[in-house]
């Protein structure tokens, strides 16, 4: 074979950008900010606004001049009230006075501290402060952003807050990364849909669900295929129509070294392959390559395998196109409490549950590790991150992938 094989995770990764570098970029679209969420931003984003626009109160309470009180209680008249939604020029606050203000109200010039309003004792137009008064209660005009400044870098994942920020730097609609589509293609004459009669020997098809939650949670696209029976013709003419009609193919199932393994032969002897087996258990046999022009993923069938190369290997690739710089995976230190299996040459992914206890991260490994098992997975916290060679004994702190 003329295509790396067993090749270390950073080693797949890079080839699967380098190809992928090589292709056309997505291309960039407006949205509406209703529809952001979730989306790549694709150019950096300048606030239109200095945020705050204007100097104001964090507080519910009253203004004044810090030098009006320099010693407490004090008592101040009160001048005026100033509402959130005041439009119109404040008058300039009298020396010795203070002013009735709202959150978000603007401060009234010459105003430059608060005192909220439970530190305040209001009798007969008159407040008598109980407290310090307080310049830091104080929003002052372009202390988060100013105008035309980047609030959002090009390649941002489009959060709840992100897309928040969006708005109050007053942009409507946002240019973002046009979704991906990924092709979802399962493949095996053992499979059926969840609900259909099982005959001995099959099996409830699952890992394209899994696949296509994890798609969807990047912000992209997923077109679901049935399961695809092991035939070359089958899966060739799918492969075929994935290839018109997506921007990336992911399948699962076929990939390793048995006679039934189609989507590894119909790659090596029809596709462009460029990488085969990868060092990380489970998950060992993935492939990548290109099918008519199209990026092809060939993951595992086990259902863990399928899950991992996704999160290690996929999901790395649809960041590295679209500039992406999330959603990031996030990796922690732990201890661990039962001792976990280690391989010698493999990236080692076991799944365990995290918690903290005594102000320190611990993991346990509770199922049966087998990569068939689907439960171990949806019961877990995290994946160990194990280097070829580690001990994987109770006590060692490794890093884990919270899931």
């Amino acid at each position: 074979m003329d295509v790396p094989y067993f090749v270390e995770v950073d080693e797949a990764r890079r080839i699967a950008a380098e190809v992928l570098e090589g292709l056309p970029s997505p291309s960039t679209v407006m949205v509406p900010l209703s529809e952001a969420h979730g989306r790549v931003l694709a150019e950096p984003l300048h606030s239109r606004v200095d945020d705050p626009p204007f100097d104001n109160s964090a507080m519910d309470g009253f203004a004044m001049r810090e030098a009006d009180v320099p010693s407490v209680p004090t008592t101040l008249p009160v001048q005026s009230t100033v509402a959130a939604a005041a439009h119109d020029d404040l008058p300039p606050l009298q020396p010795g006075h203070a002013v009735r203000i709202m959150t978000g109200a603007p401060m009234p010039p010459g105003a430059d501290a608060i005192l909220p309003i439970e530190r305040c004792e209001v009798v007969d137009g008159d407040v008598t402060l109980t407290a310090a008064a307080r310049t830091g209660f104080v929003r002052k005009q372009g202390e988060n952003l100013r105008k035309g400044a980047v609030g959002l870098a090009a390649g941002s994942h489009l959060t709840p807050a992100k897309v928040g920020l969006c708005a109050t730097m007053g942009h409507p609609e946002v240019p973002v990364v046009q979704r991906l589509n990924v092709a979802i293609i399962p493949t095996g004459d053992e499979l059926r849909p969840a609900g259909e009669p099982l005959r001995h020997g099959e099996v409830y098809e699952s890992n394209s669900h899994g696949l296509v939650g994890l798609v969807r949670g990047m912000g992209h696209k997923a077109h679901h295929h049935p399961a695809v029976e092991d035939t070359l013709d089958g899966l060739r003419q799918t492969l075929d129509d994935a290839a018109k009609s997506s921007d990336m193919i992911v399948t699962s199932g076929g990939v390793s070294m048995g006679e039934w393994d189609l989507v590894r032969r119909l790659m090596e002897e029809e596709g462009d392959l460029r990488y085969w087996r990868v060092k990380i258990r489970p998950g060992s046999p993935p492939l990548f390559g290109l099918w008519k022009g199209t990026p092809l993923f060939g993951l595992p069938g086990n259902p863990v395998s399928s899950h991992v190369v996704f999160r290690l290997l996929v999901a790395d690739a649809i960041r590295a196109w679209t500039g992406a710089q999330g959603p990031r995976e996030t990796t922690v230190r732990a201890r661990l409490l039962d001792p976990v299996k280690s391989t010698k040459d493999c990236l080692t992914l076991r799944r365990v549950t995290v918690s903290l206890e005594d102000g320190e991260m611990v993991a346990r490994q509770p199922r049966h590790q087998g990569s068939g098992n689907l439960e171990s997975l949806a019961s877990a916290d995290a994946l160990t991150l194990l280097p070829p060679g580690a001990s994987g004994e109770a006590g060692e702190i490794v890093n884990v992938l919270l899931l």
